[in-house]
């Protein structure tokens, strides 16, 4: 029986336009049910749910599964998420192992991390628990985020500040080993094309920055050269139409070495690394 509601579920959202029909339709049977996605053949017909085709009518909407259910997982962590937080997304895990490795390799015992545009805590809360010696720091300028972010963050050890991205942690200048960031890098005129789960779901302020998209991470690199000591080392996501861009705005005029580009697990562009030049 639920299998059965399963397959007309995945085809209703499949006739709307979802991405993942078949995944979305299983995780919003499990979420109804109260079961992991590998149990729903042992709901019996008799306990099926009819909530089942309310989330389902949502889901057609666009809405995001992760605003439906409440929760989005990212590498080891399950997150709470909804109105007013950016929802993290697959691509970043690819740009949070590249930074783990790069802080192992420093050897530094205690390697002080800074994230910049927080959002739900996801970059912050996985370096925190795949780094244990790492003391991580994190900042996030929207109120409405940080009900989320305050939440995702309790009970660990990341010092959470609300502020702007560009003027944080003075205390921490010239201290740091890695700056990251999952900044806002839409451009503007993008608008039309964005997904209309982020588009009409995620914060503006998550999403979009100038005509280009890269108004924010031009600031973000002169946060990162004041924050990091020399040899830190900066990394940033981007979109994949951006990876000719970003790494030069990390240029040996303006105190970087070895800025390059490095594609996601899909072999797209999706995010740039430099390292604070030795004086």
């Amino acid at each position: 029986m639920l299998l059965a509601e399963v397959a007309q579920a995945t085809q209703r959202l499949a006739d709307a336009g979802v991405p993942s029909p078949r995944t979305d339709a299983e995780e919003l049977a499990a979420f109804v049910h109260g079961v992991k996605r590998g149990e729903l053949h042992s709901v019996k017909d008799a306990d099926f749910d009819a909530r089942y085709w309310e989330v389902i009518a949502r889901r057609e909407q666009r809405e995001p599964l992760q605003h439906i259910t409440g929760r989005a997982y990212f590498r080891y962590l399950e997150l709470q998420v909804g109105p007013g937080v950016f929802v993290p997304r697959p691509e970043t895990e690819s740009v949070v192992g590249w930074a783990i490795d790069a802080v192992r390799a420093m050897d530094v015992v205690e390697p002080c991390i800074v994230d910049l545009c927080t959002g739900s805590g996801a970059i912050a809360l996985a370096l925190a628990q795949e780094v244990p010696r790492s003391r991580v720091h994190a900042v996030e300028l929207s109120e409405e985020a940080l009900t989320w972010t305050r939440k995702n963050v309790e009970g660990s050890r990341v010092d959470l500040r609300q502020g702007d991205a560009l003027t944080a942690f003075p205390d921490l200048d010239g201290q740091v080993d890695l700056v990251i960031s999952n900044p806002p890098y839409i451009p503007l005129t993008e608008w039309e094309y964005v997904a209309p789960e982020a588009r009409d779901y995620d914060p503006e302020l998550a999403l979009f920055s100038g005509e280009d998209g890269l108004d924010l991470i031009r600031g973000l690199e002169r946060t990162a050269h004041r924050l990091l000591r020399p040899g830190g080392v900066v990394v940033v996501e981007h979109a994949d139409t951006q990876g000719g861009q970003v790494p030069w705005i990390f240029t040996e005029e303006r105190g970087w070495a070895d800025a390059a580009d490095h594609p996601d697990l899909n072999n797209r562009p999706r995010f740039a690394t430099a390292r604070k030049a030795l004086p």
